[in-house]
C-alpha cells in the first residue's frame, strides 16, 4: 500500500485537452459501421459462424460479484426488473415487445443470472434459467440482428452464461443443452471479428472479455491465446487511462469495467491459469481511481450521468478483485481531483468532457464539485441522467446533464459544453488549466476552462481550498476576459445543490445561509460577489429515483472587465 501523497502530483499550469472532442463519428465511420452490421444477414457471415460443436465446457468459472437481492425476488415471482421498469416473462423475448434500451440491454446480457443466483438454490433457480433461455434461444439464437447481437451483449452473455452454467445446463434434455452449448460457440465466433470494432470504454472490453472467455472454455481455443490476450491488451490501453480513470469518465462505468475484468479473471483461475499482466496491471490502476471518486459515505459521488453507487456494493465488488489500495487523490487523466481533510471529502470534476465519440449521454460538469461531512452528503450534483429509473421524463433526464444541475458556476443560462439532441457532446470546454498546491495549513486547487469564451468572452476560473483541518471549503468564482471582446451585462449563476436531507436557513442579511445536516452536523455558507437565493432541487438517490432537495444559487451580472464570486463553506458548530 503506497502513501496517497507520492507520485500524484500536478505540474502547475498543467492542461489537459479534450483531443477532439466535439467530433462524433465521421461520415466514413458510420458508412464502414453500418456496413459491417449489414453483413451480418448475410450467407458469408452465417459461413464464419459455423464451426465444430462444442459438447461441454472446459470449466465453469465462478462469479465474485453478489447480485442485486430486490432483483433477484422478482425473477422468483416471475418478473424482471430494472430501473423502475417491470415485465412479466411472458412475451419478454418476442421481437415487437417496447422496452427501454436499458431494460433490453439487462436482458439480452443475462447479468439477472447473478440477481438470481443470490437468491435462490440451484433447484429453485434452475428451472427459472431455463425458462428464459429458451424464450431468448427461440427469438434470438438463429437470427443476427440488433440488440441481441451486438458484439458488447454478446461479450456479457457469453461471462454470466459460463459463469452460471449450472443454471443454464442443469436439463436433462440434450437437444436444449447442444442448442445452448452451440449458440455459444457461434457467439464467440460473431464477436472475435466484431469486438475490437465496438467503441473504447466499457463496450470494447465488454466484448473482448467474450472472445477471452470463448476461447479459454471451448475446446479449441488455447491455440489463440496469445493472439486474443494480445487483442485485450490494446482494447484496455486504449480504454484505461494510465492513473486508472475509464475514457467514459464514468465513475459507474469504471466500476462495470472492474467487474467485467474481475470475472475475466475467474475464468483464468477456472483454467487454473494466470491472467495476463494487462488485466492485473488495469485492475491495480482501476480500484485507486474508483476509490478516488468516492465520498465519505464509501459510496460513489455522481459524474457523468451516474449515480451514488452504495458502499456495501464497492466494497464486495473491491474485495473481490484482490487489490487493496488508498483513494488516488489526483488522477491526471481522468481528471476528477481529491481533497480530504478531517471527515471532510471534496472531489472535483477538473478535466475536459468525455469525447463525442466515446459516449452517449455525457454531461457538462467542468469544475463541478461534490462535499460530504463524514457520511452525509452536503454539496452534490444531480446525477442520475443514465442511472434514474424509467419514470423519470426524458425531458428531466436529459436536464440533469446540464452544467445547471451541477454544482459548478453557469453563464448566460448555458451549457460550458453543448449537449447535443442525439446525447453527444459537441462544442465548449476543449482545455482545462490545472495547479494544485498542498500546505500544513491547507490543500488548494486552481482550475480554469475556455467553455465560455467562444460565446460570451469569458474563462471560468475556479479556486478551491479546504483548510487541514476540514472545517471550511474556501471558494472563488472568476469570470476572466479571455478571447473575443467579452459580454458586458452577461448573467451568471453559481451553484450548490444541496444533498438529501439537508434542511436550508437563509440569513437575515441575504448573503449566508446556516445548512444542516441529518446527523445534526451545522455548516455556514457565505458569499460575496452576488445574490443569495435558495432554490428546489432534485437528487437521484442509490436506487435511481429523484429526491427533492435544495440549492443555493448565487447569481448577478459581469460586466466587460470580469467578476469575482468568492464563497465559504465552513463548520458551525
Amino acid at each position: 500500500m503506497t502513501d496517497e501523497r507520492q507520485g500524484d502530483g500536478i505540474d502547475e499550469g498543467k492542461r489537459l485537452i479534450r483531443v477532439g472532442g466535439d467530433a462524433g463519428l465521421s461520415l466514413a465511420e458510420r458508412l464502414s459501421e453500418r456496413f459491417h452490421r449489414l453483413t451480418w444477414r448475410t450467407p458469408i457471415h452465417g459461413l464464419k459462424l459455423k464451426g465444430r460443436y462444442p459438447l461441454k465446457l472446459i470449466a465453469v468459472p465462478d462469479d465474485p460479484i453478489m447480485g442485486d437481492v430486490k432483483r433477484g425476488h422478482a425473477l422468483l415471482a416471475g418478473e424482471m426488473t430494472f430501473r423502475g421498469e417491470t415485465r412479466a416473462f411472458d412475451g419478454l423475448f418476442d421481437r415487437k415487445a417496447t422496452m427501454s434500451r436499458r431494460f433490453a440491454d439487462h436482458l439480452h446480457s443475462f447479468a439477472w443470472l447473478r440477481d438470481l443466483s443470490t437468491v435462490a438454490t440451484r433447484a429453485q433457480a434452475a428451472p427459472i434459467a431455463e425458462a428464459l433461455m429458451r424464450g431468448w434461444l427461440r427469438e434470438h439464437a438463429d437470427t443476427v440482428s440488433e440488440p441481441a447481437w451486438r458484439a458488447d451483449l454478446w461479450g456479457r452473455r457469453i461471462l454470466f452464461w459460463t459463469a452460471h452454467a449450472p443454471l443454464l445446463l442443469s436439463s436433462t434434455d440434450l437437444v436444449y443443452r447442444s442448442r445452448v452449448l452451440n449458440t455459444l460457440a457461434r457467439g464467440a465466433r460473431h464477436i472475435d471479428r466484431s469486438a475490437e470494432k465496438m467503441p473504447p470504454g466499457a463496450p470494447r472490453i465488454a466484448a473482448m472479455c467474450g472472445v477471452a472467455v470463448g476461447g479459454l472454455l471451448i475446446a479449441g481455443g488455447d491455440a489463440r491465446r496469445s493472439g486474443m490476450e494480445a487483442a485485450l491488451a490494446r482494447t484496455l490501453a486504449v480504454s484505461v487511462f494510465d492513473d486508472g480513470g475509464g475514457v467514459a469518465r464514468s465513475p459507474a462505468a469504471l466500476l462495470d469495467v472492474i467487474m467485467l475484468l474481475t470475472m475475466l479473471r475467474e475464468t483464468y483461475e477456472s483454467r487454473r491459469l494466470q491472467a495476463p499482466a494487462s488485466v492485473q496491471d488495469a485492475l491495480a490502476r482501476m480500484v485507486p481511481a474508483l476509490l478516488g471518486v468516492c465520498l465519505g459515505d464509501k459510496a460513489l459521488s455522481s459524474w457523468q450521468g451516474g449515480g451514488p453507487v452504495p458502499a456495501a456494493m464497492l466494497a464486495q465488488v473491491i474485495e473481490a478483485t484482490g487489490v487493496r489500495a488508498r483513494p488516488l487523490r489526483q488522477a491526471r487523466d481522468w481528471g476528477y481531483q481529491r481533497l480530504a481533510a478531517g471527515g471532510t471529502v471534496v472531489v472535483m470534476d477538473a478535466a475536459p468532457p468525455p469525447v463525442a465519440r466515446l459516449v452517449e449521454g455525457g454531461c457538462a460538469s467542468t469544475l463541478a464539485f461534490e462535499l460530504s461531512d463524514g457520511p452525509a452528503r452536503l454539496v452534490v450534483n444531480c446525477g442520475g441522467a443514465r442511472f434514474a429509473v424509467a419514470q423519470l421524463p426524458a425531458a428531466l433526464a436529459e436536464g440533469l446533464r446540464t452544467t445547471a444541475a451541477h454544482s459548478t458556476l453557469t453563464v448566460g443560462d448555458s451549457n460550458s459544453t453543448a449537449i447535443h439532441a442525439d446525447g453527444t457532446l459537441g462544442r465548449g470546454v476543449a482545455e482545462v488549466e490545472l495547479a494544485r498546491q498542498e500546505t500544513e495549513t491547507s490543500s488548494r486547487i486552481e482550475a480554469s476552462h475556455d467553455g465560455y469564451v467562444r460565446r460570451y468572452g469569458f474563462l471560468h476560473r475556479r479556486q478551491l481550498t479546504l483548510t487541514s483541518d476540514g472545517r471550511e471549503l474556501r471558494g472563488e468564482d472568476m469570470l476572466l476576459p479571455s478571447g473575443k471582446r467579452s459580454k458586458a451585462g452577461t448573467a451568471f449563476a453559481v451553484r450548490f445543490h444541496l444533498g438529501a436531507g439537508v434542511q436550508v436557513s437563509p440569513t437575515a442579511d441575504g448573503m449566508a445561509a446556516l445548512l444542516r445536516l441529518p446527523g445534526g452536523a451545522l455548516w455556514q455558507f457565505r458569499c460575496r460577489g452576488g445574490a443569495l437565493a435558495v432554490e428546489d432541487s432534485l437528487w437521484i438517490d442509490p436506487d435511481g429515483r429523484p429526491q427533492s432537495t435544495h440549492q443555493l444559487v448565487v447569481t448577478g451580472e459581469t460586466p466587460a472587465g470580469g467578476s469575482s464570486i468568492s464563497w465559504v463553506l465552513k463548520t458551525a458548530n
